[in-house]
């Protein structure tokens, strides 16, 4: 791409503070997006390798930085090895730290909360929980068939994402975002595939919602009014009967008449992975303005217009955000992937040193391989930040799968990432 002087001119709409409803500020319009580290320590707390990465990611030059998921319950409730678990004080002085140190460039630092339902590996939790013992499609050796959660489990699961919620703002962190997208439990709630009660909390789209809507009240009840609260949500699942547009927007909808902060737009499970773009049911058109959900962020602006929304998935060019925050489409611009590869991207292209990111990961012309690249390239290079190295972007793709099941086994390989 050609710089020109009216090129970096057009990019000081990124650099604008977006004040949210309840007052609190993002510096900018760029954001971290959610990235699952999978660098937390034996006893689910956030150790020194997690804040030795987002030690290189403070001085990224992003307004807002969203952890990877942190889960709810560390026995039974790990979407992966490695994943950070708050459910109780213990890592506080971890916790202090890795807050201090994500706010230590000037980027406000949020939290994801999560627990995964029936997306453990039989590894970790060979008995998982969900809204109904519907097994994840095609998964069958590595995901064992979940037992249905009683309506006593469903409340105190509510009740531990609250305590999460608290624990982690006591300890530092500016907010947190409700993961509620790619086939976790809150998605599992609202899929009429994954969910299919006939109690309170499933049968109708009404029901299936109220886990959401349950959770966000009672996070709400914890943190107070000025501490943000945001979700990240499918714009749909992708997949045949399952969460579509139309029901999207109507949680949406009820969300927002609770008092959400931010809406972040993402899509897809990880049997129909829209969010990393090589989902087929995404346009070659969709892929070249980079936004891949921007025609369901256009429908939740044009319904709820006072509503933050970011985007998250695709994003390349600095024109490409650009365009998206100018047609008022949305708010935020969420990054992903190109953070693990260029920690330094959001800073250089603000001050107008970059233009685009260079995402490419190279592939071994192997089938397999090709097929877990696009996960496991992007983790190796948060591995290698966490260890005080400089991401490798062109080492060969063999070699970072290998590394990758060394660490964390094949069981892992169909594990969610983000």
């Amino acid at each position: 791409m050609q710089r020109t002087t009216e090129s970096v001119n057009r990019r000081t709409v990124l650099e604008r503070p977006l004040e949210l409803p309840n007052g609190f500020v993002i510096p900018n319009r760029l954001a971290k997006a959610a990235l699952s580290e999978g660098l937390g320590d034996r006893d689910g707390g956030p150790g020194t390798r997690i804040r030795t990465l987002y030690r290189r990611w403070a001085d990224s030059g992003v307004g807002l930085t969203i952890t990877g998921n942190v889960m709810i319950d560390r026995r039974h409730g790990l979407g992966e090895p490695g994943n950070v678990a708050v459910e109780d004080d213990r890592h506080g002085d971890q916790l202090r730290s890795w807050a201090e140190i994500t706010k230590s460039g000037g980027s406000r630092a949020w939290v994801q909360i999560n627990h995964p339902g029936r997306q453990t590996p039989r590894t970790l939790t060979p008995h998982p929980v969900a809204p109904s013992p519907v097994a994840l499609p095609g998964s069958a050796k590595l995901f064992a068939t979940p037992r249905e959660l009683t309506g006593a489990e469903i409340e105190d699961l509510v009740s531990r994402y609250a305590t999460t919620a608290r624990i982690v703002t006591d300890a530092g962190f500016d907010g947190v975002q409700i993961h509620g997208a790619h086939g976790y439990l809150v998605s599992q709630f609202l899929s009429p595939l994954a969910n299919q009660r006939t109690d309170g909390w499933g049968g109708t789209p009404e029901k299936r919602r109220r886990f959401v809507l349950e959770v966000f009240r009672a996070i709400r009840a914890e943190v107070g009014a000025d501490v943000p609260i945001a979700i990240k949500l499918n714009s749909a699942d992708f997949q045949k009967g399952g969460f579509g547009h139309e029901e999207s927007l109507e949680v949406v909808h009820a969300l927002a008449a609770e008092g959400l902060d931010l809406l972040e737009v993402s899509g897809g499970t990880y049997t129909s992975a829209a969010m990393l773009g090589v989902d087929v049911s995404l346009r070659e058109s969709t892929r070249r303005r980079e936004a891949y959900f921007l025609e369901y962020a256009e429908k939740v602006r044009a319904m709820l217009p006072q509503l933050p929304l970011m985007l998250t998935g695709g994003f390349r060019t600095a024109d490409g955000m650009v365009d998206a925050i100018e047609s008022g489409a949305i708010d935020v611009v969420g990054l992903g992937r190109p953070l693990t590869v260029q920690p330094d991207f959001p800073a250089d292209l603000l001050a107008g040193r970059v233009d685009e990111s260079v995402v490419n990961p190279r592939r071994s012309g192997i089938k397999l391989l090709d097929n877990l690249t696009e996960l496991t390239y992007y983790t190796v290079q948060m591995w290698r930040m966490a260890k005080g190295k400089e991401p490798a972007p062109d080492r060969h793709a063999a070699i970072n799968v290998t590394q990758y099941l060394l660490n964390n086994g094949i069981e892992s390989l169909r594990s969610p990432r983000a």
